[in-house]
């Protein structure tokens, strides 16, 4: 109870004599800190609002202007042409400002608008150079004198360390693609898929759809373009993700994996102390603007818009249409472990909890005997099953009461921790250690993540570690920035004592976990098993197939004189053709975050030069040489279709909101009703010279598909298609 009434500023007693109050020093001093650190952070934030408004400027320079002005009017100089002396003339009349007062008012008013139009001059020149692509599509190694020149340019307009946001208002707009360009790279793209006959047909759908349709439906997307900062990103986001009605868990939710070979700590506690106050630093950055922004040939910034509804975000399902809901700010973290939902503070006195303080409050979690109440343990089976379900349960029983207030934690947390009782994590002894991996990544229990929060972080009782993260809010690359950072300050920064503790010596002043409460019905408990069953039977239609792959990595393909990207793309056309026989549309995500709010566009990289080289592998008549010429050709062809791509002249986004449009209008076209056949899920991480991780997914009641066995066709294709090269494998492995 003495860690209650510390929590509490102050108490009353009704007495005889009146009230009685009693003042908790502790609290108010807390009380106290923790305002003082929420202004400060205001401040810090103003201040960096305001330095990402006036970049590449900033108030030195505006000072320099100021100072430049008068020194001219010391040297007898009129910079301004009079304009100082017709601005003097609109001040009001005040005893308060003598003549000199005056023109010095007006000189730094002067000072102050030639010194906005350089920041404005600046950013719409810094948006014409970022509009440039060409030095994407330069030969590598080599560069024309006109990318020197630009080259040159940029360096001198962003030349001062920028802030995360410094360059989002001079990224250019994403440009809506010609209709006849988008309708021949589709065209180009279905060919390899196609016999005459059937391509003749799409021809003819594809020319009356350019001919009576395309035109207006362009000219609504071309206005949208107009007033909106980017044309596909609000669009994507709402009808791709948000519109969803089937289960996000699997169909949308996407996983991260810990170190490999490696475990800093086998202490679960520890483990989870470490990362999660490495996290929290993160956001701490990213609050404070002080991440830099991600940079091409370190000169061209990406978009960092993704970055903002990283923490402090939940999906709040509807009937029709999920909302997300962001706050600027949580200082809590909702935990879950056997069952049971925990509030835990990350901050004490306005100071973010130390590591050793929160491997305090997490072992507290995990050494609490209570059993889960009725209803508690699979609640979060709801985010797990289809959205319909779940938002009509949420409206019904958990709008009001106690419900509310533990629905709340959760949903207004910073992020989502499990304290997982399984162990997991690479063991050379198991063959199938990485695909259970995945998989309890992937979907866990069903109903021990909260797939609903912007990221769920997964610490295993051996300590090895996890994310499961929700889609809508930002793609993949974004977490993988806060991966990054997590990884290196838990390992490098942080680190541990010999027993595997974190740093230091824990606050036992600190409260103890709030255990979150529910009174949660029979009907209710229904809901929430019909949603496990519909979870549990996705979960279990999985079939994941997760391998390393160590014959080499980037240092052979590097000597294949073409990029990693495109030699496994190839090589997946090869393993697909051997596994199936035949070919299928390849959808590959590049990003087009050159652009403003830009998310992805799809490569597809089923290509008549990657067939026609796929062909020739099966072919015993055709030579070494032929199928290194054919090779090149198709890997030439991905990597230009892939800069296509990141510059906004991709294909499946434009097509995308021509349909949304016509759905908009009521027009029908059928050369818009496309629908992709199911097949495999493939992604990979080339991680280091000589491995790279291949992730493989399908389910089992496709009788066609089976990972495994895509999986070994993979690997022999990777090794096929390096022996055309004289580079073996095992060499490039040393």
């Amino acid at each position: 109870m003495a860690e209650a009434h510390q929590a509490v500023a102050f108490q009353f007693t009704v007495t005889p004599e009146g009230l009685d109050f009693h003042l908790s020093r502790e609290a108010v001093k807390q009380l106290y800190l923790a305002g003082i650190s929420s202004w400060k952070k205001r401040f810090v934030r103003a201040k960096n609002s305001f330095l990402t408004g006036v970049y590449p400027a900033s108030p030195s320079s505006w000072m320099v202007v100021v100072m430049a002005t008068a020194g001219s009017f010391y040297c007898q100089v009129d910079p301004s042409m009079g304009l100082i002396a017709r601005i003097r003339c609109f001040l009001p009349e005040s005893q308060l400002l003598s003549p000199e007062s005056r023109t010095v008012v007006s000189a730094v008013l002067f000072s102050t608008g030639v010194w906005l139009s350089a920041v404005l001059l600046f950013r719409q020149t810094m948006r014409l150079l970022l509009s440039y692509h060409g030095w994407m599509f330069e030969p590598h190694g080599k560069m024309s004198r006109s990318t020197k020149i630009w080259v040159a340019l940029m360096k001198v307009l962003s030349g001062r360390k920028p802030l995360l946001y410094s360059f989002q208002t001079s990224l250019p707009k994403l440009p809506v693609p010609p209709v006849e360009a988008t309708i021949r790279r589709y065209l180009e793209s279905v060919r390899p898929l196609m016999d005459d006959e059937k391509y003749g047909r799409m021809e003819a759908l594809a020319k009356e759809f350019k001919e009576k349709t395309a035109p207006r439906l362009q000219k609504y997307l071309v206005l949208k373009s107009w007033w909106t900062t980017n044309y596909v990103s609000d669009w994507w986001e709402q009808y791709i993700y948000l519109r969803g009605r089937s289960p996000i868990m699997v169909n949308s939710n996407y996983y991260a994996m810990d170190f490999l070979y490696v475990t800093p700590s086998h202490v679960q506690a520890a483990r989870a102390g470490n990362v999660v106050h490495a996290i929290l630093l993160y956001r701490r950055k990213l609050d404070r603007g002080e991440i830099p922004p991600m940079m091409a040939l370190g000169i061209v910034p990406m978009c960092s818009y993704q970055s903002e509804r990283m923490f402090n975000t939940t999906r709040i399902p509807g009937k029709e249409t999920d909302t997300l809901l962001h706050l600027l700010d949580s200082k809590h973290l909702a935990v879950y472990h056997k069952g049971r939902f925990y509030k835990v503070w990350l901050y004490y006195g306005g100071q973010l909890l130390k590591p050793r303080d929160l491997e305090l409050q997490f072992q507290r979690i995990l050494d609490d005997p209570s059993p889960p109440q009725p209803g508690e343990e699979r609640l979060a089976a709801l985010t797990a099953g289809d959205r319909v379900p779940w938002a009509e349960a949420r409206a019904k029983f958990f709008s009001q009461g106690k419900n509310k207030v533990s629905l709340d934690a959760i949903e207004r947390a910073a992020f989502f921790l499990t304290l997982d009782e399984e162990a997991h994590g690479y063991r050379a002894d198991q063959e199938d250690c990485m695909d259970t991996y995945a998989k309890s990544l992937l979907h866990g229990q069903c109903y021990d993540r909260w797939f609903d929060k912007s990221f769920t972080l997964v610490v295993y009782k051996n300590g090895k570690l996890g994310a499961n993260a929700e889609h809508s809010w930002a793609d993949a690359p974004i977490i993988g920035h806060l991966w990054e950072f997590m990884l290196a300050t838990d390992k490098f920064q942080l680190g541990y004592t010999e027993g595997g503790h974190c740093v230091g010596d824990p606050d036992t002043r600190l409260a103890p976990p709030q255990r979150l409460q529910w009174d949660i019905p029979q009907e209710c408990q229904a809901a929430i098993e019909s949603s496990y069953r519909v979870a549990k039977a996705l979960a279990d239609d999985v079939d994941f197939c997760c391998f390393q792959f160590s014959d080499f990595g980037k240092g052979l393909i590097k000597k294949c004189r073409t990029s990693p990207d495109a030699f496994i793309q190839i090589s997946l056309q090869l393993a697909h053709f051997r596994d199936k026989g035949c070919f299928c549309l390849t959808y590959e995500a590049s990003m087009t975050r050159l652009f403003r709010e830009g998310r992805t566009e799809t490569v597809r990289s089923c290509t008549s030069e990657s067939t026609a080289f796929v062909r020739s592998m099966g072919d015993a008549g055709q030579s070494r040489a032929e199928r290194q010429r054919l090779f090149k050709l198709a890997a030439e062809k991905h990597q230009h279709m892939y800069r296509m791509a990141m510059t906004g002249a991709g294909i499946d986004r434009h097509l995308f909101c021509l349909y949304v449009v016509s759905r908009y209008l009521g027009v029908e076209s059928p050369f818009l009703a496309q629908v992709a056949d199911d097949g495999y899920g493939v992604s990979y991480i080339i991680a280091g010279e000589n491995l790279i991780t291949f992730h493989v997914s399908s389910k089992y009641s496709s009788p066609e598909t089976d990972s495994k066995r895509f999986g070994r066709n993979i690997r022999q294709a990777m090794l096929d298609i390096a022996e055309l090269f004289d580079v073996p494998a095992k060499k490039a492995a040393k």
